[in-house]
């Protein structure tokens, strides 16, 4: 993507999560951990470590949990035990709606040490559930073993999946994560069209599919960042530490188009701290669904360095549909 600094990750954090050891769960840190529900003895009194059949991943055996769905869950378990990367075990069936594929899901989790059953941290207590994971078959963003998984699950599932870190001098432990709201990303901004946008900037039309064209109108850019609803979405706040889906397309201001997520036929995903500044700053207070036009300028953008098919010193004209921000 054009407007980063590196190019962002298309894999969700928390596929990367349980995959790969690491979550954006487990990226806030193992400090102010929550009070811990967790028991490591051999008692269970509720709740099943049933698995599905249709993933092939390995399953976890030894571990349930007690509690209410969509509660935070105590786990049990006989300490120490040790666990595998990629395996996991479904430890409460969900009792809501069935996750489909396209399902935004956002998960609340407990991260616990397999060594002695202690709590590292857990989302619950302040209420930051990981909005990050899209199940989908899309093998890009999650392999089939994990969309087997999530494809077959109901809202306040909870399922454990095993991080194993003993031979990185880490700590292996469970990842408990209970799905507990889902949400279809948008497809191009939806909302109230804005009609009293200045005369002199840029006039934009769309295509059916929401892809925008541009007429520059004479406009001779800014010296000063323009963040400019077009149309003004329905959804939450745009916070500048969030991760943005979006739909854009950027020109120079003699029209020139240097990129189009619309031609790639996909939108994108980027953390905005990893943008350039004026998408950080002209992005955040917007709100989900709403259509913006920045007009960047150089100190903003990429300042007096060519990047790409962008020349130095250049003031950079963008729509973005913001489709979901999580």
């Amino acid at each position: 993507m054009i407007a980063t600094k590196v190019e962002p990750m298309r894999k969700s954090t928390l596929f990367k999560a349980v995959a790969a050891a690491c979550t954006t769960i487990m990226c806030l840190g193992f400090a102010a951990c929550g009070s811990s529900d967790t028991k490591s003895d051999s008692s269970s009194d509720s709740s099943s470590s049933s698995s599905d059949s249709s993933s092939k991943m390995n399953q976890i055996a030894g571990v349930t949990a007690t509690g209410e769905p969509g509660e935070k869950p105590t786990v049990s378990f006989k300490t120490p035990m040790t666990v595998e990367d990629n395996s996991y075990v479904v430890l409460h069936k969900g009792n809501g709606d069935q996750i489909e594929d396209g399902d935004r899901i956002c998960t609340q989790g407990i991260a616990i040490n397999v060594k002695d059953g202690s709590e590292l941290m857990s989302t619950w207590e302040k209420n930051t559930p990981d909005c990050s994971t899209m199940v989908t078959s899309d093998t890009s963003q999650m392999t089939e073993d994990y969309y087997n998984i999530f494809k077959d699950q109901k809202l306040n599932a909870t399922l454990a999946f095993g991080v194993n870190d003993s031979n990185s001098a880490g700590t292996s432990y469970l990842m408990v994560l209970t799905i507990v709201s889902k949400s279809k990303d948008l497809t191009k901004a939806t909302g109230t069209k804005v009609l009293d946008v200045p005369a002199d900037l840029p006039k934009v039309t769309l295509a059916k599919d929401g892809k925008p064209s541009i007429d520059m109108n004479g406009y001779k850019g800014s010296d000063t960042l323009i963040s400019q609803d077009l149309i003004r979405g329905e959804g939450a706040e745009v916070k500048d530490t969030q991760t943005v889906i979006a739909h854009y397309t950027g020109w120079l201001l003699d029209g020139t188009q240097f990129d189009s997520s619309w031609d790639r036929g996909a939108s994108s995903s980027f953390s905005l701290d990893e943008v350039i500044t004026g998408w950080k700053q002209g992005l955040a207070g917007h709100t989900v669904g709403s259509q913006v036009l920045l007009v960047v300028p150089p100190d903003l953008g990429y300042g007096d360095k060519d990047s790409g098919k962008i020349p130095a010193n250049s003031t950079l004209v963008f729509v973005v549909d913001i489709l979901a921000a999580y």
